[in-house]
């Protein structure tokens, strides 16, 4: 069933996350980097992909698509982009406010896209990073 593009500018609830030393260090470490021992909490910079895995850290992360109406077995990740504003370091209180930017088709309804756009600041406002996912959803029923 095709997305609505009534969802476009859609609000989805906002995440506030306090970003912890040790979740730094274990996310260097499932992605390969290393971080030097002994290094002060308070220099530890996010990873760039960091922010995005805090989004499916929800008990239920797709419960947005889901009220949608998709179907979760028909969709692929498309794209991921973001746009940084300034270093998100530990100890920082992050309000993440994701959207629905887009809902559009190609090929005839076969393929559907929604773009989620997350905008985040620290506590205080001041921007850090704005996060632009596509999703792809596949529709094999419809005609190509």
């Amino acid at each position: 069933m095709p997305v609505s593009t009534d969802a476009i500018g859609t609000e989805l609830p906002p995440l506030t996350m306090t970003i912890d030393p040790g979740r730094i260090r274990f996310f260097a470490k499932a992605i390969g980097e290393s971080l030097p021992e002994g290094t002060d909490v308070a220099d530890i910079p996010v990873p760039p992909t960091f922010l995005f895995a805090l989004e499916l850290e929800q008990p239920d992360p797709f419960e947005w698509l889901t009220e949608l109406g998709v179907n979760l077995s028909q969709i692929l990740h498309g794209t991921q982009r973001f746009v940084y504003h300034s270093t998100a370091k530990a100890g920082d209180t992050l309000v993440a406010r994701p959207r629905i930017a887009d809902v559009y088709t190609k090929k005839n309804g076969a393929l559907e896209f929604i773009v989620k756009q997350t905008s985040v600041t620290r506590s205080d406002g001041t921007p850090v990073a704005d996060l632009i996912s596509t999703l792809v959803l596949r529709h094999p029923e419809a005609a190509q």
